[in-house]
C-alpha cells in the first residue's frame, strides 16, 4: 500500500476514495435499487452488479483524474466531495432528485432564496462528509507509478465495466425504466452530467432557427387541422393495416379516413418529432411547423403529455397539469385529458386558420398497462413488470395492443369533436415518432440506431381524416416530412418553402 518515503500508491488512494464515495454518499442510491428490484436471484444479481459498477466506475474515474491531473486532479476530487456533501444534504432533507431540472433551479436561484434552504446541519454535512475526505486527499503523498501500471489499471477497470454491462443485457429494460431516478442519485456524476445537459438545453432554447421565407394565406376560409404525434406506434399492430386483432374498431368504421404506410426517420422521440415538424430531412434546425405557422398568423396550440420537441416559439403551450387545472379534470395518467375543450379551442379562435398539435405518450413502454383506462384492457393477461424480457411475450403484446385500442378511441374522439364544427373545414393527421419492439430478436422498446434498426421500430402508421372528404394522393409510402407540406396545403398557406411532391392532398 505504501512505498518510497511513505507515499501511498495511486491504486490504493483511488480505491479508498471510491469506497468512501460509495459508502458516504450513496445510501439513497442503494436504497432505491433495493426497493425497485424484483425478489429472487435476478434482483440480487442486479443489486450486486450495481455495487460493483459503482466501485469500479468511481475507481476508474478517480484514478484517471489523479494520474493525469496530479495537483489539479486533487482539486477536482476535492470539489466533488464538497459537492457530494451538499447534494446529499438536499437529497436527505428535501427528497430532491439531482436531474437537469434541478440543476436549472440551482442556476436560476438567487442568493437570498438559496440560503433559505440551508440549516445548521448543512455545515455538519460539509465538514464531516466533504472536508475530512478533502484533508485525506491533500495530505496523501502519492506514488503515481509507471505508465505501464497506469494502462494496466485502466484496462482491468474497463474490462470489468464491460463485463458488467454485457452481463446485464437482459436487464437493460429495468435499467432504462429506473435510470432517471437512480442516475439522479449517483454522485458526483448526477450534478456533473446534468449541469452539462442543462447548459446544452439552454443553448438549444437560445439557438436561432434558420427562418423560412415568409408565407401568406391563399384565402380566409375557416380551416383547422389537429396533428396528433403518436408515441411508439408500430404499424403492424393496427388492424387498419391488416393486423389480425381488431385494434381499430372506431377508425375502421370512420368515413373519409385513409391509412398510409410510412417509415420513421429515427427510432427515438426527439429526432422523430423533429422530422415530423421540419420541412426537409436536415441536421440543421430549420424553422419548425408550429413556429412557422405562428409567425405567419395561424392560431397554434401545442398540448403535450410527452417531451422532446424542438424549441417552440408560440403563445399557447399546455402540459397535462395545465390542462387538468384549467378544466378541473383529474390527471389519471391517460392522454384523453389532451382532448379537453378541443372544439371550443377551435370555435373560440379569433383566427380563421388553426393548428392544434397533440403530442401523446399512449404506447410508450415499458409500463404499457398504465397507459390506458381500465375499460380498454380488452386483451388479457397483461405484462405488469418493467423487466420486459422476463414477461411472457403474449402478455407484453396484450398490454401494447390495449394501448392501440385506446389510441383508436382517442382518434375517434378527436374526429367526433371536429365533426361538431360544421362551419369549419377540418382535418386530423396521426403519425408516430417511431415504432416499437416487443421482444422480436430479444429487442424491446426502441432506440436502436436507424441504420440497423428492425422494421418494428421504423414502420409507423400515418392516418388522415378530412371533414369534407378532400381527395388524397395515391401514395404507397410516406415519410414524416410529408406532414409539414400537407399541413401547409390544407390550411391554404402559400409559401416558397412548400413542396408539392411532399403534399398528400389533391387540389380536386
Amino acid at each position: 500500500m505504501f512505498s518510497k518515503k511513505n507515499k501511498i500508491k495511486l491504486t490504493w488512494l483511488a480505491a479508498i476514495l471510491s469506497v468512501l464515495n460509495s459508502a458516504l454518499f450513496h445510501i439513497p442510491f442503494f436504497t432505491y435499487i433495493l426497493n425497485n428490484v424484483e425478489e429472487g436471484f435476478n434482483g440480487v444479481f442486479i443489486f450486486v452488479c450495481m455495487c460493483i459498477l459503482m466501485l469500479v466506475a468511481n475507481f476508474f474515474a478517480f484514478y484517471l483524474i489523479l494520474y493525469l491531473g496530479r495537483a489539479v486532479g486533487k482539486a477536482i476530487l476535492s470539489f466533488f466531495f464538497i459537492g457530494n456533501s451538499v447534494s446529499l444534504y438536499f437529497i436527505n432533507t428535501y427528497d430532491v432528485l439531482i436531474d437537469d431540472t434541478m440543476m436549472g433551479n440551482v442556476f436560476n436561484t438567487n442568493t437570498a432564496e438559496a440560503t433559505s434552504y440551508y440549516s445548521g446541519s448543512t455545515l455538519l454535512y460539509i465538514l464531516l462528509l466533504g472536508v475530512l475526505p478533502c484533508i485525506l486527499i491533500w495530505l496523501s503523498k502519492v506514488n503515481y507509478g509507471s505508465l505501464k501500471r497506469f494502462f494496466a489499471n485502466i484496462g482491468v477497470s474497463l474490462l470489468i465495466l464491460i463485463a458488467i454491462v454485457f452481463g446485464n443485457m437482459s436487464n437493460w429494460m429495468w435499467m432504462d425504466k429506473n435510470s432517471t431516478v437512480a442516475g439522479s442519485l449517483v454522485l458526483p456524476w448526477s450534478y456533473v452530467v446534468n449541469t452539462f445537459r442543462y447548459q446544452n438545453q439552454q443553448r438549444e432554447l437560445n439557438r436561432k432557427e434558420i427562418l423560412l421565407p415568409d408565407a401568406t394565406f391563399a384565402n380566409n376560409d375557416k380551416e383547422a387541422l389537429v396533428l396528433v404525434i403518436g408515441e411508439s406506434a408500430r404499424r403492424d399492430h393496427y388492424s387498419l393495416y391488416g393486423y389480425e386483432r381488431e385494434t381499430n374498431p372506431y377508425m375502421t368504421a370512420t368515413e373519409n379516413l385513409t391509412a398510409f404506410k410510412a417509415d420513421a426517420s429515427a427510432t427515438y422521440t426527439t429526432a422523430g418529432v423533429k422530422a415530423i415538424l421540419e420541412p426537409k430531412d436536415e441536421k440543421k434546425l430549420y424553422e419548425i411547423l408550429p413556429n412557422y405557422l405562428f409567425r405567419t398568423g395561424v392560431d397554434v396550440i401545442w398540448r403535450t403529455s410527452n417531451w422532446g420537441q424542438p424549441p417552440l416559439h408560440i403563445d399557447k403551450y399546455e402540459e397535462v397539469p395545465d390542462i387538468s387545472e384549467k378544466y378541473g379534470i383529474p390527471d389519471e395518467g391517460h392522454d384523453g385529458l389532451l382532448l379537453a375543450g378541443l372544439p371550443e379551442l377551435i370555435a373560440g379562435s379569433d383566427k380563421n386558420k388553426v393548428l392544434i398539435v397533440l403530442h401523446t405518450s399512449t404506447s410508450h413502454g415499458p409500463s404499457y398497462y398504465k397507459k390506458y383506462p381500465a375499460e380498454f384492457e380488452v386483451y388479457t393477461p397483461v405484462c405488469k413488470t418493467v423487466e420486459m424480457s422476463t414477461s411472457p411475450v403474449g402478455e407484453l403484446v396484450n398490454a401494447y395492443d390495449n394501448t392501440v385500442l385506446y389510441t383508436d378511441y382517442l382518434i375517434h374522439s378527436i374526429i367526433e369533436n371536429l365533426k361538431s364544427l360544421p362551419e369549419w373545414r377540418t382535418s386530423m393527421i396521426f403519425v408516430s415518432d417511431h415504432g416499437e419492439s416487443l421482444g422480436e430478436n430479444n429487442l424491446y422498446m426502441h432506440g436502436v440506431p436507424i441504420s440497423i434498426a428492425p422494421a418494428e421500430q421504423i414502420e409507423i402508421p400515418f392516418i388522415v381524416w378530412t371533414s369534407d372528404g378532400t381527395p388524397l394522393k395515391d401514395n404507397d409510402m410516406l415519410t414524416q416530412h410529408h406532414v409539414f407540406h400537407s399541413v401547409l396545403n390544407f390550411l391554404s398557406i402559400d409559401s416558397p418553402a412548400y413542396d408539392e411532391s411532399m403534399n398528400i392532398f389533391t387540389d380536386e
